[in-house]
């Protein structure tokens, strides 16, 4: 897929440039626990500041109830300042944070930049306009900008105002994390190494059933982990207990696993209540008690995928085993991590829970790809393509 370059994109001394960043970070008591959102970007910006630009930051943090003229004092724990702050840190530079998101008090601000300095608007999302791609809010960052960057894959699903709108009006590029994750997954779409092994858990079978029809005829194997294992094990007669299961999904599951190519939990590790104190058992998936749930893959299918792995020549992983945040339930999770990160073929980790699973095991270095996006990943696995790339492509500037 080809997209606008930074490197092509036209920079001078004091030139404003609007870069649109996933800064949705994981926070804790107002400190950020996870920043990988933000390192991911480091690089496009100190070249955009090496090449003398007034960089504007942009991005959302949370969900705020979006109004105009929301007043930011109303939700400090949606403001972008531990952002700015921790930016700060990273760039070893002053990120000074705007008094807004549009506006003549913010183009003040951004105007009286330097040349390589660093501005970063506050929350999105506290503008209505962002959610509802309102061609007013768009017009109101554009005023402020002299060329617009998306580096923000992970929200390049959204059609919001700040992902699709400024590409209309604006010289525009890539980032360079953008164009990355870009080549990485199309590679898993458009040439994978064989054979393609792809691990797929989470909740709903709903929720992941586009991405396990565009991957049928590209991977050799999809292991299915998680929750919504327990559907498909409902849809080959088995006896589930209290495990979740998508009833409306029973007969596309049994579609699903008639191709051949779908491999499921032979063993869960059940429980009768979700927490660490609970007392657990091993025991077939198909023949989970009635008065219990599973909650992770029992210790022989963690041997079986751990197996599968192995032999792969690109693995693409999406969604933990198991509930990974309690120990009593993190083992599949784990052994899943381990394996992945010992491949010796091509790795992808599609963001989400597992890039948090990696992360947590230190073991983000030995995979290949930790993308940034979750649901931005699987929307680009199943379409090909995704709102925010398009309007790149589609650029008047970009022909």
């Amino acid at each position: 897929m080809q997209l606008p370059k930074l490197d092509g994109l036209r920079v001078t001394p004091g030139t404003r440039v609007l870069v649109r960043i996933d800064s949705n970070t994981p926070m804790q008591d107002g400190v950020i626990t996870d920043d990988l959102r933000l390192t991911s970007v480091i690089p496009t910006i100190k070249s955009l500041q090496s090449r003398g630009a007034v960089v504007v930051l942009a991005g959302h943090l949370g969900r705020p109830t979006g109004v105009d003229q929301y007043q930011f004092s109303s939700a400090p724990k949606f403001s972008m300042e531990p952002v700015a702050n921790r930016l700060s840190q990273l760039l070893d530079a002053n990120v000074v944070l705007a008094p807004g998101i549009i506006g003549p008090a913010v183009k003040e601000v951004v105007s009286n930049a330097t040349a390589g300095s660093l501005v970063m608007l506050e929350n999105l999302r506290f503008a209505s306009g962002e959610t509802t791609n309102s061609n007013q809010f768009t017009l109101g960052l554009v005023d402020l900008a002299d060329a617009f960057v998306n580096e923000a894959f992970g929200a390049s699903h959204r059609i919001h105002a700040s992902i699709v709108g400024p590409p209309a009006f604006l010289p525009c590029a890539a980032g360079y994390l953008l164009e990355r994750e870009v080549g990485e997954l199309g590679q898993l779409l458009n040439d994978p190494a064989q054979p393609f092994v792809a691990i797929l858990g989470g909740s709903k079978v709903s929720d992941k059933l586009g991405v396990i029809e565009a991957l049928l005829n590209r991977c050799d194997t999809i292991l299915v982990g998680g929750a919504m294992a327990f559907t498909f094990a409902v849809a080959i007669g088995g006896r589930v207990g209290n495990s979740l299961v998508e009833t409306e999904m029973i007969e596309t599951c049994s579609r699903l696993i008639n191709t051949g190519r779908i491999e499921i939990p032979t063993d869960v590790i059940a429980a009768s209540t979700m927490s660490n104190d609970a007392e657990v058992t091993i025991c077939p998936i198909l023949a989970i008690p009635e008065n219990m749930s599973g909650f992770d893959i029992g210790p022989a299918t963690t041997a079986k995928f751990v197996h599968r792995i192995g032999e792969a020549k690109t693995v693409l992983w999406n969604g933990p085993m198991g509930v990974f945040e309690l120990t009593s339930f993190a083992n599949g999770t784990r052994g899943v991590t381990k394996a992945v990160a010992a491949c010796s073929g091509h790795t992808v980790v599609g963001g989400g829970d597992s890039a948090a699973a990696v992360r947590q095991m230190g073991l983000a270095d030995q995979i290949d790809h930790v993308s940034t996006g979750g649901g931005a990943a699987l929307e680009f696995i199943e379409l090909g393509d995704l709102p925010g790339l398009a309007a790149l492509r589609d650029a008047p500037t970009s022909k």
